[in-house]
């Protein structure tokens, strides 16, 4: 699926990305934990995680950054670049909870012949507010000559 573009000249600071809502759901969690291979039990196992210190089973890793690559780069188009993502897993997604992936430009500048795109980025849900702050940088593509 071809996505809309987004040119450097069309961004401003202050822009909102649409953000993307995911339900976390019991079968999303397995599905997730298997097709990521990651077998660490408080990723699918209920006594596990309440053994370990935590109230259930929670989201990995692996599935909150690609939702947050997946609202930056919905955004961006397809000839954007994602030069830059980091992120902090301070709270949980866990099931039942929603989780919400909302961003915003904070800034752009041309550096090395880049037209950057700088963006704070985060996932959050009801019960814990903003669980994983993040900051990304892109690269946009200029509008094409004769446009805009």
């Amino acid at each position: 699926m071809k996505r809309e573009q987004v040119y450097w000249e069309e961004v401003s600071v202050g822009d909102e990305l649409p953000e993307i809502s995911l339900d976390i759901t019991v079968r999303r969690l397995f599905l997730q934990a298997s097709g990521a291979q990651d077998w660490y039990p408080v990723h699918f196992d209920p006594a596990f995680a309440r053994k370990a210190g935590h109230e259930d089973v929670f989201m990995n890793t692996g599935f909150v950054q690609a939702a947050l690559v997946r609202l930056i780069t919905d955004w961006m188009g397809d000839a954007g670049f994602l030069k830059r993502l980091a992120f902090q897993m301070r709270r949980q997604h866990r099931q039942g909870d929603t989780m919400v992936c909302r961003g915003k430009v904070t800034g752009k500048k041309e550096a090395d012949g880049d037209a950057l795109v700088f963006l704070e980025v985060w996932a959050e849900n009801e019960r814990e507010g903003i669980a994983t702050p993040g900051e990304a940088t892109i690269v946009l593509p200029r509008t094409p000559a004769g446009e805009g």
